[in-house]
Order: structure tokens, then sequence, then C-alpha cells
């Protein structure tokens, strides 16, 4: 099989998925216009939108860039372009039109609802993001070249640092060595209040710093337009110093968190470091298709309850209610481990773990991994020291 024939059969496959959504959601088409989704429908990101009927082949409408290659492709200046080219194929318009209302801007849609003029509607990023919550073999395969990657630069991670250090320093020459070893610098964060950039590296006390947004822990950031992550904290002896730098060497992420410390860490670091690494070995155990993502929330803080630890658990000041999260072409994926979850693990899913504890004083300790759900537990794609890492001899 050659590899165009494999990205062609792969395509259908993920068009045959959304195509069962669709017809359990009872609706007729989606419009897809965001670049996360248009990738996993077409292999490519262009202006424009992918209609995506319950029935029948997609079509592509294109502004930018031109020429373009493929397949039922139609090219437009603007949104009310596509009542046009319906009339034209003769093609009638769906009854239930499903945009990605939760991304799109509201004049947009507005202007696709005037367009269309469909009956009724519905929330076409939901729908994608269940779809793409199970992961088929070549996005598997994706995540575990990332993984190789990411493992690799992490190995590089001790060696970036040098006494008298800022965390922006640090982080600084973490980000030269992604690069270096393929990062592709950005990665996909899904909501439109996430932001930050190639990851985090918080340092002592301001690991404990809260954030407005939804990531396990914070940090203050460099400026209160991007509140999380480095500060310009002087990394000294007697702090940790946790690295949570993101796998995007391929458009398929892997989430991994270290944590390193100037000369041996304090008891309580450690001490709480194994109570992570006791969350994660219970996880490994317990994992399965079938098993509740509330379950497995509940009983991570369970084990940080018996350990005296529950006020430290995923933050201080504001601790987050989830211990890890689905990851693929974003970073935050569903399904996600917090108690309020209906979901279910199912094989095929890709997971972040990652139960942390912030220690006033100190700063954060615990670890992050990424695993596959198979159809008898769960396989960890990152696999790397998980001690606590000295960064000096």
């Amino acid at each position: 099989m050659n590899k165009e024939t494999s990205l062609h059969e792969e395509m259908e496959h993920r068009r045959t998925r959304v195509r069962e959504a669709l017809h359990r959601a009872g609706a007729d088409a989606c419009l897809i216009g965001t670049n996360v989704n248009l990738f996993y429908l077409t292999g490519k990101v262009f202006a424009g939108y992918c209609y995506m009927p319950a029935e029948g082949e997609p079509r592509l409408f294109v502004k930018r860039p031109q020429p373009f290659d493929g397949e039922n492709v139609f090219f437009i200046r603007k949104p009310e372009d596509l009542a046009d080219h319906f009339a034209a194929a003769g093609l009638a318009m769906p009854r239930t039109l499903w945009l990605e209302t939760d991304e799109i801007p509201y004049n947009e849609c507005l202007r696709l609802l005037s367009t269309f003029r469909s009956p009724e509607t519905g929330n076409a990023s939901i729908l994608m993001r269940r779809v793409r919550m199970i992961k088929t073999a070549r996005e598997i395969a994706e995540m575990r070249y990332s993984a190789a990657r990411h493992v690799a630069t992490y190995a590089e991670v001790a060696a970036c640092f040098r006494p008298g250090m800022t965390d922006l320093e640090f982080q600084a020459e973490i980000e030269r060595r992604m690069r270096l070893n393929g990062s592709l610098g950005i990665f996909g964060v899904y909501g439109h209040q996430m932001n930050i950039f190639m990851g985090s590296v918080l340092a002592g006390s301001n690991a404990g710093a809260p954030s407005p947004f939804d990531f396990a822990l914070g940090g203050e950031g460099q400026t209160p337009l991007c509140p999380v992550g480095a500060n310009g904290t002087a990394i000294r002896e007697g702090m940790t110093v946790m690295v949570d730098m993101a796998g995007n060497y391929s458009p398929y992420l892997t989430d991994m968190t270290r944590v390193f410390s100037v000369g041996q860490a304090p008891d309580e670091a450690e001490r709480a470091h194994r109570v992570s690494l006791d969350i994660q070995d219970d996880f490994v155990r317990t994992a399965r298709p079938g098993v509740s993502c509330a379950a497995l929330y509940n009983r991570a803080l369970e084990i940080a309850v018996k350990a005296g630890l529950k006020d430290f658990f995923m933050g201080t000041r504001q601790q987050a209610k989830f211990t890890g999260h689905g990851i693929g072409l974003h970073i935050n994926e569903p399904p996600v481990l917090s108690p309020r979850s209906t979901d279910e693990l199912q094989a095929g899913m890709t997971i972040a773990l990652e139960p942390k504890f912030v220690l006033p004083g100190i700063g954060a300790a615990g670890v992050e991994n990424s695993f596959l759900v198979t159809e008898t537990g769960v396989e960890k794609l990152t696999v790397f020291e998980e001690a606590i890492i000295p960064l000096l001899p």
C-alpha cells in the first residue's frame, strides 16, 4: 500500500466516523472551517470550509490558497457564495446544519445561517471533539513519534541549566533544544481564552500563582496579558522546577512533565513526588476500557487525602478539579478525569495523567505522562526518568 492510498483511506475512515456521528445526532450535514477540524477531515489547512454531509462526499469551498489540489474543490470569495454553488449544482440545502459554534465568530455564524437558511442547527465543535477522542492507528503512530522526540528533548533539559539562571532563561534554552529536535513551535489549545507559548517552567513559589486559564497549575507569567507560566524567578537551591513543555513534534501532541532541583530537593517535595507516582501506579493498575473517568479522579484524590496532601493537590490557592485530560490535535481534548465527568475510558483514547502538588515556599512536585488506552489497560507513551532530577552534578 503506497503512502497516498494509505492517507486516502485514513481520510475516508475519519469522514465515515463523522457521518456516523451526524446520523446519531439527527443532522443532515456539518460545515467545518477551523484549522484542526479541516486537518482532521482533509489532511490540509486552508481558508474556507469543508461541507460534510451525513450522506455523500464532502465538498471543499476554498478561499485561499489558489490553486488547490483535490476532489470536489470549489473556489469562493465569501460565505454567501456557497448558496450560489448549491443552486447551480441542483443540491438541496440541508434542513439541519451543524456549525462550529464554540469556535467561529458570531458574525460568521450569522452569515452562514443566513446563507443556508437551515431551520435547525447544532454545535459541530462538540461533535468533532467527540469523534476525534478515539484515535486511529495512523494518529497513534503520529503520537508515538511525537512522544519519542519529546523524551529525547527531556533527556537534554538538565544540560540546559546554568547556575544563576532565571526560569525564563532556563525555558528559553529548553525551547531552543525543542526546536532543534523538530518541535513545531506552537501547539493547539481548545478554548478562546487559552494562551501559552510552547509550555511552562514553574520555579519555586511561582508554581502556586493561580491563572485564569484552565491548566493544572498556573504561574504568574511575564505580563497580565498572558498570566501563566514563568515570571523571571531566580532558580535557587531548595526550590523545585517543574518543566511542562509541549510534545508538538507532529500535528499530534504528547504531554509530559518532570521536576528538577538544584541540589537535593527538600524532603517535603520528595514525599509529595512519591505520592504522585503512587497515583500514577494506581492509574496504570486500574485504567482500562469501561472504567469511569470520574472514578479515576476520585481514586487519585483519595490517595492524596490519605497522604495528608489534599490541600496541596493540583494547586493551593486555586486547585484544578481534574487529574488528566485527553490529548491529540489539541493539548486539551476529551475525556477529562474529573469528578463530574460522565465518560468511560475507551480503547483508542489518548490521555495525559498529571497528578501534581504545590508546596508553598518550595514549588511543584509530580509527574505527567501520556497514555494510550488499549483493549486491556493503558500503555505509557512518554517513558523517561520520573524521580526528581538534579540540575547540577
